[in-house]
């Protein structure tokens, strides 16, 4: 992988990455919902998601990828399902007082990973991202392994980088709600995003 491939890679990737989409959409309701670090919990399930279709690509499984379609059709509606009730569930939260106090439910932040996991997966964009258009950047069957832990590094920086500043600058802006009924209309719309966010998972193609 030369320097320039590298370079391309990396501006593709930021492209993907601060494009509005399901991702971005589900990382700033939930740092709205619930501020940056269960947000932070969501861009750990997305970056893995990413990885795993990088791996597929690379070992040359983008044709199992394809051929498994109906099951991808099945994953996407679960996606979409999820993200709708985790969106139902922000709506209909009662509103509290906005703290920083560190999130330390267990079964929260694997929620919160496992659908960002979800998200990504079941993302078609993402899906023709890696297995049809990173071959125009990299020549997949010449990558060393320090080839693509370069580019694991780059898909984790940019990804992390890109919906980082979304969550951070959500998480502030919920900050400024401190009011019970402002707290409502914040969740509401969290919960509201969510939910179009899981709407556009179930029914693009």
């Amino acid at each position: 992988m030369t320097i320039y491939s590298a370079i391309g890679f990396f501006v593709a990737m930021l492209i993907l990455a601060a494009s509005p989409g399901p991702g971005v959409f589900a990382t700033v309701a939930r740092a709205l919902a619930s501020g940056f670090r269960p947000a932070l919990a969501v861009i750990g399930g997305i970056v893995l998601g990413d990885i795993i279709f990088l791996l597929f690509a690379a070992f040359g499984l983008s044709m199992v990828a394809r051929a498994l379609g109906n099951l991808f059709f099945i994953v996407k509606l679960c996606g979409g399902a999820y993200l709708i009730w985790l969106g139902i569930r922000i709506w209909l939260k009662d509103p509290e007082p906005i703290s920083d106090t560190p999130d330390t439910d267990r079964r929260s932040r694997w929620g919160n990973f496992v659908s960002g996991l979800v998200i990504t997966l079941s993302n078609p964009k993402v899906i023709l991202f890696y297995c049809g258009f990173l071959p125009t950047f990299l020549d997949l069957s010449t990558l060393t392994v320090l080839d693509l832990a370069i580019v694991v590094g780059i898909i984790t920086a940019v990804l992390v980088g890109v919906l980082g500043s979304y969550a951070f600058l959500a998480s502030r802006a919920r900050n400024m709600f401190t009011r019970r009924r402002s707290i409502r209309r914040l969740n509401r719309a969290a919960g509201g995003v969510m939910v179009a966010a899981g709407a556009a998972i179930a029914v693009r193609s």
